[in-house]
């Protein structure tokens, strides 16, 4: 049975979907106003591996994962590029897909975007009005009244009162108490607005959500995630609309991913160690980076240093040689090695558990692959299956060996040349020219491996 740590309760829970067979999740995507970052990665691929992992169960799954494509940051930056925002947002849309189908993320079911249900969001504001949770304030702003809702602080557990206590009153607002957020912004010259009954403005952040989520999913679902970030105020605004517009239980289980750190600190511009995801491209591969993401179980904090990339690499590099020079064939029925991926991914979905079971696979395979062809084949395509939920060891062993990092000086054609060349060397028992062509080849990245049916190659 699969359990998910529930945010909402503080506890693993026993997964039950609201309908049998039938998985409707949410999750929070980008604001695009940049490229993607390596928390963005996170996200993606932590959601990705629940969106596999629930389709393998068996289960149908709608899954919607939202595009903020109007906000502060959006119209500051179309401002400052003097660029229209609808076409700064499709090509950082476009940049985010690119990213995202490069790090093997299957595409969502749907993804809504702001701008295109604004009558969704005007409708939802417009019934948080009408059930007393919110309010036209004299700045011309439409505010929600977190005083109107009871069991304001659910998620992240933090009361009203300790709230209140902290909280700062800010100028000019039309606030009526300093907790309350906007869910309609009243237009400011030269902003993009739309018309609504309170004027022309634009919807607040956390009101796209819960009127996106709602109208794609229905008022009750089954699975809300996002990043950690997120937890308050953003999800935790989220409940407050969407309970206090359709007066329903809004989701049964919260998931939030752990924090991403550079070398054992806080990810950020202001400290210098902010990675976009096209960066770190230029030096590993896209299944290195996945595989990265996955040796951390999803809510505990990821901390990205060159070792754990290069042990990344090296993961796999050890998976694709076990299946290099095998012949195609079926993965077996249940086995106890697959038996046992799946109670690690039962296990609020633990990938460094289930990732050790692969690499016992692997163990099995290269003992049995000079005694047993057949046998270390079929487990070959075990660990093809096993990998493919978790969305890695999809490629052709050799493209993986082969490819390396985008800094290669020598392209594939120059390598053969140079195996040619030491095999007619080896030939003639030049045996200084065969090691000094390994050695070379060795510097420049590459590495020879002689066996019985010649010489292969990989990249390092």
């Amino acid at each position: 049975m699969l359990k998910i740590y529930n945010d909402l309760t503080r506890s693993k829970e026993v997964f039950k979907p609201l309908e049998e067979g039938r998985v409707r999740m949410y999750v929070c995507g980008m604001t695009v106003y940049d490229l993607c970052h390596l928390g963005h990665a996170r996200v993606m691929v932590v959601f990705d591996l629940v969106y596999r992992y629930l389709m393998a169960k068996g289960y149908e799954v709608q899954y919607i994962r939202n595009i903020t494509d109007i906000d502060d940051k959006i119209i500051q930056r179309a401002n400052e590029k003097k660029q229209d925002f609808h076409e700064l947002t499709q090509h950082f849309i476009e940049a985010m897909h690119e990213d995202a189908d490069a790090l093997g993320i299957l595409r969502p079911s749907a993804e809504p975007r702001a701008t295109r249900h604004l009558s969704e969001i005007i409708d939802m504001v417009q019934r948080l009005i009408e059930n007393d949770h919110a309010y036209q304030a004299d700045n011309g702003d439409v505010y929600y009244a977190v005083n109107s809702f009871a069991n304001y602080g659910q998620l992240s557990g933090k009361s009203l009162q300790d709230l209140q206590a902290g909280a700062r009153v800010e100028v000019d607002t039309g606030k009526r108490d300093p907790l309350d957020f906007v869910l309609w912004k009243m237009a400011k010259p030269d902003e993009p607005s739309w018309d609504s009954p309170w004027g022309k403005g634009r919807p607040g952040w956390h009101i796209e959500c819960s009127a996106m989520s709602t109208h794609c999913l229905g008022d009750s679902f089954d699975i809300h995630g996002g990043g950690a970030d997120l937890t308050f105020p953003h999800h935790e605004n989220e409940i407050a609309q969407a309970e206090g517009a359709t007066g329903k239980h809004f989701v049964n289980v919260w998931m939030h991913n752990g924090f991403v750190r550079i070398n054992d600190e806080k990810m950020s511009k202001s400290l210098g160690n902010f990675f976009t995801v096209r960066e770190i491209l230029q030096r590993y591969q896209a299944e290195e980076i996945r595989y990265f993401i996955l040796t951390s179980q999803y809510r505990s904090p990821l901390n990205y240093d060159e070792e754990h990339l290069l042990n990344a690499r090296a993961a796999l590099t050890r998976f694709y040689t076990a299946m290099r020079d095998l012949p195609t064939a079926e993965a077996a029925g249940d086995s106890h090695y697959q038996e046992r991926f799946y109670a690690a991914m039962d296990d609020d979905f633990n990938t460094p558990e289930a990732l050790a079971v692969l690499f016992d696979v692997v163990r099995e395979i290269n003992r049995l692959k000079e005694s047993d062809t057949a046998a270390a084949a079929a487990l070959a395509a075990e660990l093809r299956l096993l990998g493919g939920i978790l969305g890695i060891l999809q490629q052709q062993p050799m493209t993986y060996l082969q490819a390396g990092s985008t800094n290669n000086s020598l392209g594939d054609e120059a390598i053969e040349l140079l195996i040619q060349q030491r095999a007619e060397a080896k030939q003639n028992r030049d045996y200084a020219t065969s090691d000094r062509i390994r050695d070379e080849l060795k510097e420049a990245g590459v590495m020879l491996e002689d066996g019985a049916q010649g010489t292969s190659w990989r990249r390092l």
